[in-house]
């Protein structure tokens, strides 16, 4: 009895505490939901060379391409990207910059692969990493899992999952990891070959969790397989569902895939690819990727299906029974919103007192019932959305491809606040929150959005 009392003291814990203001992973903790701390958010801003701007606390020069978000911790603000164009060197780097200021505090580099297949030209560091205690962690482009010192940016451990391993990245290696308590969680990046359409060696493992302190691999799976339809750029969640850790991975085959975290121990799988009323194995619905990182909300993963090589489509939104075990293909979906109804998808959800809020890569925000999966507002962007929403306090804020940012009021009711115009060189991207500071992501400039 006092066991089952601590377990359900602690989910409520997990379900009512508020965000902590900081923002030092993607989707602010491990469970992945974007729901920030309420801020008041700044009423308009805007950005002109020579530092005149209105509500611009300051901007730090990225790359010239950025596909991660900034991370925010104990006074820093982390973001992966590549090299600017006039620099000599090519590849991706992690930068550290001052949170009141945006000074540049180090940078760590990697050196492009050389082979495109694996490590695109055009793209750098694309996970967005994961801060934990004095220690920052991530993918870098080169597919290594990398632990770095929070303070002056000293390597302090490093996985090359490609020679480790025999992981073949698709085109870029880009997963975001999760720490839940001494282990990193992390998808691998292993994927089909560009050229054959094929996985080299279906036994390479997909996903993989390690000692958060030694960098030792502590278990491993390969469940995706042959399976695997292009490449996995998919990011892990972490939380409780009736008391017991679950480490929930969204697989390249379209699966999602739950772990006892500690163990490795497969827990349950769903085929997010099938409809409700066809076999598990008989004709997909659609023959997407999973790229959104999956949430965990109390007994239930919710998730949204697509990929960015897709070209648009019939996609689905889904709410999973995260208390089965085996393959709960048959019997798990709680609901699903599909077909013409949601498009593809590459964006984690946000959940917040009942409601899931969803972007499409089409440009539609949904507000979805929770409970019941019936769509209760959608809203046309009018531009494309690869980003994530973002919830704090009663707005919902998303980013258009255009660049735009735009606000909603939460709840039952559509109420469109704001619609910002875009700030130079700004495109894809997801707003974060943090300490009072919106961060907006453009491909060659970081802003910090705020009251001076």
């Amino acid at each position: 009895m006092i066991r089952k009392l601590v377990s359900l003291l602690a989910l409520l814990a997990l379900a009512t505490d508020s965000p902590a203001a900081d923002w030092p992973m993607l989707g602010g903790r491990p469970d992945r939901n974007m729901v920030s701390s309420p801020v008041a958010i700044p009423g308009g801003w805007s950005w002109e060379e020579g530092g005149a701007g209105k509500n611009i606390r300051w901007t730090a020069p990225l790359g010239h391409v950025t596909y991660g978000a900034p991370v925010i911790s104990d006074g820093r603000v982390f973001i992966g990207t590549n090299l600017p164009e006039e620099d000599r060197r090519k590849g991706g780097v992690l930068k550290c910059f001052a949170e009141n200021d945006g000074r540049l505090l180090w940078e760590a580099v990697h050196e492009k692969l050389g082979d495109a297949t694996e490590d695109d030209v055009s793209i750098g560091v694309c996970s967005t990493p994961c801060v934990e205690g004095d220690t920052i962690y991530y993918v870098s482009n080169r597919g290594e899992l990398v632990a770095r010192a929070v303070i002056d940016g000293t390597e302090r451990w490093k996985i090359d999952l490609r020679a480790t391993l025999g992981v073949a990245p698709n085109q870029a290696s880009a997963s975001s990891p999760v720490v839940a308590g001494n282990l990193v969680f992390v998808l691998t990046g292993h994927g089909a070959s560009p050229r054959t359409g094929k996985v080299a060696n279906p036994a390479v493992p997909s996903f993989v969790a390690v000692d958060r302190n030694t960098g030792r691999i502590v278990w491993k799976d390969s469940s995706p397989g042959a399976r695997i339809l292009t490449g996995q750029w998919g990011s892990p969640a972490h939380g409780l569902v009736k008391g017991e850790p679950q480490v929930v991975f969204p697989g390249g085959d379209g699966w999602i895939y739950a772990f006892e975290p500690a163990t490795g121990k497969s827990l349950w799988r769903f085929n997010c690819k099938a409809h409700e009323k066809i076999h598990p194995e008989g004709d997909p619905e659609t023959t997407y990727n999973l790229v959104s990182a999956p949430v965990i909300i109390g007994d239930s993963v919710v998730v949204a299906i697509g990929e960015p090589e897709a070209g648009g489509g019939p996609g689905a939104l889904r709410r999973i029974d995260a208390t089965g075990r085996g393959d709960v293909t048959a019997t798990a979906e709680r609901w699903r919103l599909g077909g013409e109804a949601f498009n593809d998808s590459i964006s984690t959800v946000a959940v917040v007192d009942g409601l899931v809020y969803a972007t499409d890569t089409a440009g539609f925000l949904n507000c979805v019932d929770f409970a019941t999966g019936a769509r209760v507002w959608v809203h046309d962007l009018k531009a494309a959305v690869w980003g994530s929403p973002l919830v704090a306090g009663d707005r919902v804020l998303v980013q258009t491809a255009d660049g735009d940012v735009v606000i909603f009021a939460t709840g039952r009711k559509k109420k469109l606040v704001a619609r910002h115009e875009p700030l130079p060189d700004c495109a894809h991207g997801t707003p974060v929150l943090a300490n009072g500071t919106l961060y907006i992501t453009g491909q060659r400039r970081l802003y910090a959005v705020g009251g001076k």
